[in-house]
């Protein structure tokens, strides 16, 4: 029986926790229907009608499916990593279907996504009119998605840590190798979404404190420490031409792009495990030298009109990018096409591992250079043995390998969607770009989705294509990609 159970998937118990996934997701719906019923709004039947179908399909999954055994393997792991994104976008999209301005099912499905992937770009060209419900809504998918769907199963469902727990938490949480802060993995999700609303309740206060009302401040809250970038504005955070938000918001995308871990331990006041840290020692040099650059370019050309132009617009605008936040303050474009290559740079390789951010991740440009540099070294001494060491450990050629598949496969990922978007009729660099800011899950685009205009403009193929992407960025490449493999299907 064992061996049967290990050469087919076990998709009864995939399905079955599925289930219990979509009730959780049910019950987060009731926050926007209550929202609803305070501002007056005749939106909370739409969310009342989704929270209840949505409780009613994840309640008939997770009680009638009767698995045989409730054991589960990496296949199992992956699958289920998937499915449950796609799960929870294609329910969270109704509230955007059922409304007095309903989207279309490309269009709410690339929305639900671009949330919960916490990528920001949107397909709604007016925020101004949408309801509180539907705004709060952005916000909370932007903030579930941020540390992660899975996670937070593991951290309310326990008995997740005996049937492929660890599967599940390597197959979502980012980077490279992951460090559990507790024995079980049950125990380190919960310390982990611990850390993430502590932050959230201390911005919620904070920006509350400024010219935002509680229900702004609860929003940008959730879309900010879950770097996701929704806001309740159209001129996003720049509305409210406040320095005291501007600051306020540029700290905590800062706090959302460390890894948790780090923060929880630094918490604990092991202060030596943050400046023993070498991926978050290398983040902040990678800062200052993009503060450095974005200055002289401000000034060079003569778009230095305050000190805050100098100060505060440079680092948001840095924070947002590596983040994959996606706030903008002012049009960065004034600054010229310099400066928006070095936005794709910080695209690129995001900030953290462990954190919300999208990108690549610095850990991963920590390993290249360090591997780079010992095979430049060894075309000089061919016979010299040389490791990659990150915080003073040897990593091992295996995962220094992994580390260069991972970077290989998202290039790859970005040509391929641009080049399928250019046939679905997009210019090129919007396709391209558009391609590159879903898989970075930031949300900036160029061109007819840039400033001034929305992915609303790109055709409804495209946008399946670009939800895709926004979940191959989010779980990492490996994680998606593996399902189209067909050794994962073969017994």
């Amino acid at each position: 029986m064992s061996a049967r159970r290990a050469a087919t998937i076990n998709y009864p118990q995939v399905a079955r926790i599925i289930g219990w996934l979509l009730v959780i997701e049910s019950l987060f719906l009731l926050l926007p229907l209550v929202t609803s019923l305070i501002y007056g709004e005749k939106d909370w039947i739409v969310f009342a009608i989704t929270a209840a179908s949505t409780a009613a399909c994840g309640g008939l999954m997770a009680l009638l499916i009767k698995p045989r055994s409730r054991e589960m393997g990496k296949r199992e792991g992956f699958l289920l990593t998937a499915l449950v994104w796609v799960f929870f976008s294609a329910f969270g999209m109704m509230p955007f279907m059922l409304n007095d301005n309903p989207l279309s099912l490309a269009d709410a499905y690339f929305e639900a996504m671009s949330g919960f992937t916490t990528t920001g770009a949107s397909v709604i060209e007016n925020t101004d009119t949408l309801s509180h419900g539907i705004l709060m809504w952005r916000g909370e998918m932007n903030w579930i998605g941020g540390m992660g769907i899975i996670l937070f199963t593991l951290a309310v469902l326990p008995t997740l840590n005996h049937s492929g727990g660890m599967q599940m938490f390597n197959a979502e949480v980012t980077g490279i190798t992951h460090d559990k802060i507790r024995p079980r993995v049950s125990q380190t999700a919960k310390d982990l979404w611990m850390v993430y609303i502590v932050l959230t309740t201390v911005l919620l206060l904070l920006l509350w404190l400024g010219p935002m009302d509680f229900f702004d401040s609860l929003c940008h809250a959730f879309s900010t420490i879950s770097t996701g970038g929704f806001s309740t504005r159209n001129s996003s955070i720049g509305d409210w031409n406040s320095t005291y938000i501007d600051i306020v918001i540029t700290v905590f995308m800062f706090l959302g792009g460390v890894n948790f871990a780090l923060i929880f331990r630094t918490a604990r006041g092991e202060w030596r495990s943050v400046w023993r840290n070498d991926v978050f020692m290398t983040f902040l040099k990678i800062i200052a030298l993009y503060y450095v650059i974005f200055v002289i370019v401000i000034v060079w050309r003569g778009e230095c009109t305050s000190i805050k132009s100098v100060t505060i617009d440079p680092l948001f605008l840095i924070l947002s990018s590596m983040t994959s936040t996606g706030y903008t303050v002012s049009n960065f474009e004034r600054w010229g096409t310099f400066a928006l290559s070095m936005v794709f740079f910080m695209m690129f390789f995001g900030a953290c591992a462990g954190s919300t951010s999208g990108g690549a991740k610095i850990d991963r440009l920590l390993y290249l250079n360090k591997n780079l540099r010992n095979e430049i070294y060894r075309c000089v001494h061919p016979n010299s043995i040389l490791t990659v060491r990150v915080n003073g450990v040897v990593m091992s050629q295996e995962v220094v390998s992994k580390v260069i598949a991972f970077l290989c496969l998202y290039v790859l990922t970005i040509a391929v969607g641009g080049a399928v978007l250019t046939a679905a009729g997009l210019p090129l660099v919007d396709a391209f770009f558009s391609t590159f800011s879903c898989i970075s899950n930031v949300g900036l685009g160029a061109g007819v989705t840039g400033y001034g205009g929305g992915y609303d403009l790109i055709p409804p193929v495209g946008k399946w294509i670009l939800s895709l992407i926004m979940l191959i960025g989010r779980l990492e490449v490996f994680t998606v990609l593996i399902l189209f493999s067909p050794g994962f299907w073969r017994k």
